[in-house]
């Protein structure tokens, strides 16, 4: 995984907050995908930022997709 431990770290403290059961009820209910889910959080906690300053400089999409997935335990 090419996204540091550190940052992981940070990600997973930001989304626990609203990674919630009944979210992730909704998204199933309205049809949408486990990727949609994730990525939804990453704005719903206002990572946007963040993610531009402090991970994109060193990793992709899938880098980041592949620590949501591990953090939300989805496919």
């Amino acid at each position: 995984m090419k996204i540091t431990t550190a940052h992981m770290q940070h990600i997973k403290q930001a989304i626990a907050p609203i990674d919630l059961p009944e979210l992730r009820d909704a998204y199933k209910d309205a049809g949408l995908s486990s990727k949609r889910y994730r990525w939804d959080l990453l704005y719903r906690a206002k990572l946007s930022q963040w993610l531009s300053d402090n991970i994109y400089p060193y990793a992709n999409d899938e880098h980041i997709d592949t620590v949501m997935r591990q953090l939300t335990n989805t496919k």
